[in-house]
Parts: structure tokens; C-alpha cells; sequence
């Protein structure tokens, strides 16, 4: 019976340790908060959007990195065999708006239960509150083949050359202690929510394993903006608005949704999933970005500009503020007003036809200017992370060190909202349990 060790009790830890046992392994999982799922816990706002109901394709067009080595994991593991997972073990669940899975109770704390119950039943042992310093290995000899081409010859000769290589041996713990393992699985996350634990102890320790971490930006993560009109909309909620992200004049994001005005700028979902697209292409510091709202994208220019028409022609004899309540929330309409550049005082009637042209289009186009985002305090996951180079797409084994397993977030792998995330973590986590007896 090999002994597995897994580090990280989040979601693609959990799952890791759950496929290892249920292989029959003795299976070790560490986590170093004072208990499981910290992070999933928080996720969906306290309601765990456990996967997305969609198909395959549409999953893959929601990976914003490195979507191809997902392919082995995900069909390994799909959306739907997660739902069936936690349903078999008694966690109901329900489908909304976009596809979007939850609990059904609205709790993500029934999901880490339910897993929880399921590690216990498995036999996995559970130690929380317990850092982990390293993880050591020892060298061993193997083969390793060498392909030789014979000169002037096409044909081809295998060389077998025994090689010093290296291969896990245990972990140290942050009190000196040493466990002896002939796996480890790592799922010890990003750098993002630290307050969850995600310290990024566990990419450094991959670093000292001759890893390569790429750059760490982070994602889905709230917008703040260059102009202070922000302040003012502070709490405001807009439902069904269209967003366009550019940059160097070059659209390189659009998309509609919800979001939300901010004591700092914008936020919510529309905005989260174009900030992965920001961090895909900020270069610096300096960089700003501009983000168009459209704030009726249901309607062309053309057929705004008749409803704006029509609504002026009821409302010929009154002030232009009094005369667009139908168009805008009550808290929006100082601004549009001052955006306008329409006097407020200004009878309906006197409005010119270039001011109200000038109106719609700036509806239409409401231009902002993004200086950056508001850092991984604040952002739902980490962008960048161990090089899918280094690490085997159908075990998810380090190319680097035998025996060694990544898991999750701290992949070089990400997606947008709407339960793509967590899914990458279930199918990582699946993909890695499942091979630790394929090694």
C-alpha cells in the first residue's frame, strides 16, 4: 500500500486525496488552516458555484490559459461528473442563469461536508493546522532513453543510459517533523484571497524543486478607474449592460452582464471576467486601459435614438432633467446629465438634434479609463502559476520529479466566472488521485 500525501485541503486537494484513497492508497491529507475549504467556502459569495452545466466546448472557450492542457483532466473529470459526485453523496444541487451550478440550500459550506464526509468514509487522514516546509526527495537511478539516428544511415538506434534522477521521499513540516510518503500531490493554490491561506508557500517550494513559476498577475479581480464620477455611484447595480474593453486601440474584450459601481470603481461580474483579459495584456504599471460601457445594448444607435425621440416629444415642455427619469436609475441620471453636456435646465423642446445624437451615442459609449485593479486582497483567483510545460497534461505528474503531483490553482491554468475555476480544481484534483498508482 503506498502512503499519499496530499498538501492543500481545498477543493482540488479534496478530490485528490478522495481518488488516491478510494484506489486503495493510505492517503495523508495536510492542510494548514484550521479547516477544509477555506477558499471554497467563500466562493459564489458564500454560495459555491460549484461548476457550470455547460458543454465541453463552451467550458474550453472559458479558460483564458492554457486551455489544451485541460483536455485530459476535464474528460477525465467532467462538470458532470461532479454533480453527480456530490449528489450521490447526498449534496442536492440546482442549475441557474447561465448555467451556473450551486448547493441547493444556497450554502457552500453543505459542499465541503459533504466532500469532508466522504474523505472520513474513505479513510483519509486529516491533519489541519499543520504548515508544510518542504518536500524532500532522494535520488534514485532509472533509465533513460536516447534516441540516436546513425550517420548517413536513416535508420534509428534506442540507447538505454542509467541516470541519477530525482524522486519524492516525504515532507518536512513546519515544526521539523519528517513524514515519509512515496507520493505528493501539491494543491496548495495561488496567492490570491491570502486570507484563505494562499500564501504561495507552495509555488516557492515547487521553485526549490527546480519548477518555473510564470508571472503572477491577479484575476477576476474589481477595476479601479482613472475618473472620480465613480464616488458618487457608489453601490449602484447595473443589470444587462454591455462592456468593452481596449487597449492600444485594439478591442481585447467584450462582453454583458451585471456590475457594480464601488467606493474605489467598478466590479461585479462583466467586470471580473474582463480584468483577466487586463491582466493577459497589461505590461506595466503604467498601462491604463479604456472600457466602454453600453448601457443599452438590446438597442442599436439608431432605435435608442427613437426612444430617446419619443420620450422627448411626451416630455417637449419639461427640463431636460426631468425628462430622462425612464431611461437611467435614479442615482445615474446626475451623471448623464453632467456627461451630456445638455444643459439640465434646458426645455425639451430646444434640444437640438446634434445634442441628442451626441446624447445616445455617449449612452451607447460611456467612456472610462482603467489605472488597474485592486490586487490579489481582492482578486478570486491567480493568473500564472507552474509551468504546464513542466508537468504531464494526462497525470498531472512533475516532468521534473518522480512522484510529484500538482493540482488546482497554482497550475499555469485559469478561467473566467461562472464556475469554470472551481471545475479546473475538481478535474485537476481528480486527474492527479486517480495516477498516483499509474507512476
Amino acid at each position: 500500500m503506498s502512503h499519499i500525501v496530499i498538501v492543500g485541503g481545498g477543493a482540488a486537494g479534496m478530490l485528490a486525496a478522495l481518488l488516491a484513497a478510494k484506489n486503495g492508497n493510505k492517503v495523508s491529507l495536510y492542510e494548514q488552516n484550521e479547516k477544509l475549504g477555506k477558499k471554497v467556502y467563500i466562493t459564489g459569495k458564500g454560495r459555491c458555484n460549484v461548476t457550470n452545466a455547460c458543454d465541453a466546448e463552451t467550458f474550453f472557450e472559458n479558460v483564458m490559459t492554457n486551455p489544451k492542457f485541460l483536455y485530459s483532466s476535464f474528460y477525465s473529470f467532467d462538470n458532470q461528473a461532479v454533480m453527480r459526485l456530490l449528489e450521490e453523496a447526498g449534496c442536492a444541487l440546482k442549475t441557474e442563469r447561465g448555467e451556473r451550478v450551486f448547493p441547493a440550500t444556497d450554502h457552500s459550506s453543505d459542499v465541503i461536508r459533504t466532500l469532508e464526509q466522504e474523505l472520513k468514509k474513505n479513510h483519509v487522514e486529516i491533519y489541519l493546522n499543520k504548515k508544510i516546509e518542504a518536500v524532500l526527495t532522494k535520488e534514485v537511478r532509472g533509465k533513460k532513453e536516447i534516441e540516436e539516428q546513425k550517420e548517413g544511415k536513416e535508420q534509428k538506434e534506442v540507447n538505454k543510459q542509467k541516470e541519477l534522477t530525482q524522486q519524492i521521499s516525504g515532507i518536512k513540516l513546519s515544526n521539523g517533523e519528517i513524514v515519509e510518503a512515496d507520493t505528493v500531490i501539491l494543491a496548495t493554490g495561488g496567492v490570491s484571497y491570502p486570507l484563505t491561506g494562499a500564501d504561495g508557500s507552495g509555488l516557492k517550494i515547487a521553485q526549490t524543486l527546480g519548477h518555473t513559476v510564470t508571472n503572477l498577475k491577479p484575476a477576476l479581480v474589481p477595476f479601479t478607474l482613472k475618473d472620480g464620477f465613480y464616488k458618487e455611484l457608489q453601490g449602484l447595480a447595473l443589470k444587462n449592460v454591455g462592456a468593452t474593453l481596449v487597449y492600444q486601440n485594439r478591442v481585447i474584450y467584450t462582453g454583458f452582464g451585471e456590475m457594480l459601481f464601488t467606493h474605489f470603481g467598478i466590479s461585479g461580474p462583466l467586470i471580473l471576467s474582463a480584468s483577466s483579459y487586463y491582466a493577459k495584456k497589461k505590461k506595466n504599471h503604467q498601462d491604463e486601459m479604456q472600457l466602454v460601457l453600453d448601457l443599452k445594448p438590446a438597442l442599436t444607435e439608431e432605435q435608442l435614438d427613437k426612444r430617446v425621440l419619443r420620450d422627448f416629444e411626451e416630455h417637449k415642455n419639461k427640463q431636460f432633467k426631468n425628462a430622462i427619469a425612464g431611461l437611467f436609475p435614479i442615482k445615474l441620471i446626475p451623471i448623464m446629465l453632467q456627461k451630456s453636456g445638455i444643459d439640465p435646465e434646458k426645455p425639451v423642446f430646444d434640444i437640438s438634434k446634434e445634442e441628442r445624437k451626441h446624447f445616445v451615442k455617449m449612452i451607447k459609449h460611456w467612456e472610462m479609463t482603467v489605472t488597474g485593479t485592486r490586487g490579489f486582497n481582492e482578486a478570486i483567483i491567480t493568473q500564472g502559476g507552474i509551468s504546464v510545460k513542466e508537468i504531464n497534461p494526462s497525470t498531472m505528474e512533475s516532468k521534473i520529479i518522480k512522484n510529484l503531483f500538482f493540482a488546482g490553482e497554482m497550475i499555469d491554468v485559469d478561467a473566467l466566472t461562472g464556475g469554470f475555476n472551481l471545475q479546473i480544481a475538481w478535474s485537476t484534483g481528480y486527474l492527479a488521485g486517480e495516477s498516483v498508482n499509474k507512476v
